[in-house]
């Protein structure tokens, strides 16, 4: 009989539960989970990347200035990643599918509600903090699920995938400019909400996944009732109590040890029903996941991942906000200056693809390629300073957008490699990672400003940022070394203490053998003095 190559479903199972294959399917619906991914990205980081073309509407409107305005996105990213935690529980108790649904309708919620507010303080909690966390419940369980549908191409897709911000950017920005001329900037942003609630339509794509080693069905012949098997033991206890004086051979008997009689039956069946899983009508009991398994802190190469993931975020965000800034002091025009921001933006679609394309390469150690596009990416922030005139600031800006979409489509699901966590652990090393990202986006911004007013120079800010960046890379090199050295010696010790107590297996009394012995030569010889 053919065996099925792909999925196997022992049972029908309803629409909502898991569905179970027998090894990563690298495909099928999970193109479709991709695709969800996609749309996701486009309407998270696309809108948030987006969101700029608001500022100056919102500071004419409320009267604020450009700081105050700022604080909007500032406290949305906040909320999105420390509240990672919490949607990686979530996801464990619920489902990806739930959460993302219900982080879709928060966006939209806190969207909407904003297009009607009366102060910055009211975007503050609809944007900042409503939407913040309904940003957080759709991202992070939609690229983790993702991880879980594919294998060999896990890097190629999930790259692919993220470049949804990307094309976001080219497509929202300026169909949200001409829509305000329209409609005004209100009734624009009461649109991007409406159009969030797409987020909620891909969640009820997710659907979970189970991977479960497929067991072989063996052939057993029909077996015989308890009721026989203790009738043949009888007969042979019998036997052999006529053909010697033994008082082993009654004692070993089924009937007549203690402890003996229902342990060996019991031990056997579910032997049985193990090899012939078909024949069992009833859903083998999944292994309970826990909510947010905390043991991911105690793995030093997940702790170098977090430092680096820490550092490194310093360096994601100093571009996008100062390269316009840095090109207006050196004398660049407006519309010069956005071409430089729109070209960042390509060359980072760009770097994503590639970056997919070379960690699908077999063989090959990922969180080496990661290290190295870490390094190449430090180099373009500190040529940033040096860059003068339209045309170095593009070149810089085209090589930096290409390697920052290297690092920036990888870095969360590098988490999945055995170099980091597994696949296993990577929803709660995920929640932590995002989590402890936070600090980083939170302190990042208010830092580099802090150097910009006390240098009065623009170029201070990108020094900072590859600092930062350097020493990510720092962390990102003893990732590796971590996962070989200290934590492979920490997992042999902990074997030999589990096997030191677990103790030897427990042998028959000495006088038992000793009588046995005794008996059988005595039987002996009593059969050969009678022939």
């Amino acid at each position: 009989m053919a065996r099925s190559k792909m999925t196997v479903k022992a049972v029908k199972m309803p629409c909502t539960s898991a569905n179970v294959y027998t090894k990563v399917p690298d495909g099928g619906w999970g193109w479709t989970v991709a695709f969800a991914f996609f749309v996701v990205e486009a309407l998270t980081y696309g809108i948030i990347k987006s969101f700029g073309v608001f500022f100056n509407d919102l500071m004419e409107s409320f009267d604020e200035t450009n700081s105050r305005i700022s604080w909007i996105i500032s406290i949305c990213v906040f909320v999105q990643t420390f509240t990672a935690p919490l949607s990686t529980v979530l996801s464990n108790r619920f489902g990806h599918r739930l959460v993302v649904m219900a982080g879709g309708l928060l966006v939209s919620a806190g969207m909407v509600i904003a297009s009607f507010a009366r102060g910055v303080v009211d975007m503050y909690i609809t944007i900042g903090i409503v939407s913040g966390l309904g940003y957080c419940l759709s991202f992070l369980p939609t690229v983790t699920i993702l991880s879980q549908y594919f294998d060999k191409r896990r890097s190629l897709v999930t790259a692919v995938a993220s470049t949804g911000e990307c094309f976001a950017v080219f497509s929202f920005a300026p169909a949200i400019t001409a829509l305000k001329e329209q409609i005004g900037w209100r009734y624009s942003m009461l649109s991007v909400g409406v159009l969030q609630l797409g987020i909620t339509a891909c969640g009820s794509l997710l659907r979970p996944i189970v991977i479960r080693e497929q067991q072989e069905v063996k052939a057993q012949p029909p077996e015989e009732s308890t009721e026989t098997k203790y009738m043949l033991e009888n007969e042979q206890t019998c036997t052999s109590i006529e053909s010697i004086d033994s008082g082993v051979d009654i004692t070993t008997s089924p009937s007549n040890v203690p402890g003996k009689t229902k342990a060996e039956p019991k031990s056997e069946e579910p032997k049985q029903q193990g090899q012939n899983p078909v024949e069992n009508n009833s859903t083998p009991p999944e292994p309970k996941t826990k909510l947010l398994d905390f043991s991911v802190m105690r793995d030093y190469s997940f702790i170098c991942y977090a430092f680096f993931g820490l550092f490194a975020t310093l360096g994601f965000f100093a571009p996008s906000l100062y390269i316009i800034p840095l090109s207006r002091s050196l004398g660049i025009g407006k519309d010069h200056s956005a071409y430089i921001l729109s070209a960042m933006a390509i060359a980072e679609v760009f770097g994503r693809i590639f970056a997919g394309w070379v960690l699908n390469k077999k063989p090959i150690r990922k969180i080496y390629i990661e290290l190295i596009c870490v390094i190449l990416l430090s180099v373009a922030l500190v040529a940033f300073p040096f860059a003068s005139g339209f045309w170095g600031l593009m070149i810089c800006s085209v090589y930096f957008g290409f390697m920052l979409g290297t690092v920036a489509g990888t870095h969360i699901p590098l988490l999945a490699e055995d170099d980091v966590v597994g696949i296993e652990r990577m929803s709660s090393a995920a929640g932590v990672y995002v989590f402890i990202q936070s600090l980083a986006g939170l302190a990042g911004p208010p830092l580099a400003g802090v150097l910009v007013d006390t240098t009065k120079n623009y170029s201070s800010a990108f020094y900072s940022c590859a600092a930062g960046m350097v020493l990510g890379a720092v962390f990102l090199a003893l990732v590796r070394p971590c996962k070989t050295g200290l934590c492979h010696k920490q997992q042999q010790q902990q074997q030999q203490v589990e096997e030191s107590m677990a103790g030897p297996p427990p042998e028959l009394p000495e006088d038992f053998i000793d009588m046995d012995i005794g008996k059988a030569e005595n039987s002996g010889k009593g059969s050969d003095s009678v022939v």
